[in-house]
């Protein structure tokens, strides 16, 4: 089981950049999937989660109303559109998946990608 991270980069506070993580070696369109974060020094924290079906979504009162949260056609995928983003959203992305909505709300899900980088600079 795979979840790879891809997106991340170097963005002007302001502007935007689009997160992707796409899952393989299982089904997971009946997984919630989300995103985390941990920058350089603090623990890592939730950013926003997306139910199987798409029809929820959740987020961090830190990025709500700037950060949109969406799954792919297949279901396998999950994307994080981070608009306006500030010096302080600077971390290393995780995505996630569990079949437990609220288990991997509260970080302990069953799997996790790597981690993509995102540096916001002023």
């Amino acid at each position: 089981v795979q979840l790879v991270e891809s997106g991340g980069g170097l963005v002007q506070a302001g502007g935007s950049l689009r997160l992707s993580c796409v899952a393989s070696g299982r089904t997971f369109s009946t997984y919630a999937m989300g995103w985390f974060r941990q920058a350089p020094g603090k623990e890592r924290e939730f950013v926003a989660a997306i139910s199987w079906s798409g029809g929820s979504t959740y987020y961090a009162d830190s990025v709500k109303g700037r950060f949109t949260i969406s799954r792919g056609n297949a279901k396998n995928s999950v994307d994080l559109q981070m608009n306006s983003p500030k010096p302080e959203d600077t971390a290393v992305y995780y995505c996630a998946a569990d079949d437990v909505g609220t288990r991997l709300r509260r970080g302990d899900a069953d799997y996790w990608g790597q981690g993509t980088l995102v540096t916001v600079s002023s």
